[in-house]
């Protein structure tokens, strides 16, 4: 299963961004979309997460506040949106979906993944 991110960029610190996640070809009912981020020489950090039914949302404490994350079923994808970006948030941000259900905030609680998308945030 491979997931695919796009809209990822270069923008500028306190400007918007939207990226896109899609499960493309297949119907696959996912309990649980997240958003993780690596910055060069860290480890993945947990961005945000989405379960099946688009309510109770959870966000890392860098960014609650500033990002939005969101489902749709039926299109089988998943989107965040970060406004008010910081420099700090430059990162390869990672798409992936979890088969099981509670808090997912750790990397190793998603089964799959998508091959990431730079974002790059100039001050």
């Amino acid at each position: 299963v491979q997931l695919l991110e796009s809209g990822g960029g270069l923008v500028q610190a306190g400007g918007p961004l939207r990226l896109s996640c899609a499960l493309p070809g297949r119907s696959l009912s996912v309990p649980v979309m997240g958003w993780l981020r690596q910055a060069s020489g860290t480890e993945r950090e947990f961005v945000a997460a989405v379960p099946w039914s688009g309510r109770n949302t959870d966000y890392g404490a860098s960014v609650n506040g500033r990002f939005t994350i969101s489902r749709d079923n039926a299109k089988n994808t998943a989107n965040l949106q970060m406004n008010s970006l910081k420099p700090e948030d430059t990162a390869v941000y990672y798409c992936a979906a979890s088969m099981g259900i509670g808090s997912r905030s750790r990397a190793s609680d998603y089964d799959y993944w998508g091959q990431g998308t730079q974002v790059t945030v100039s001050s």
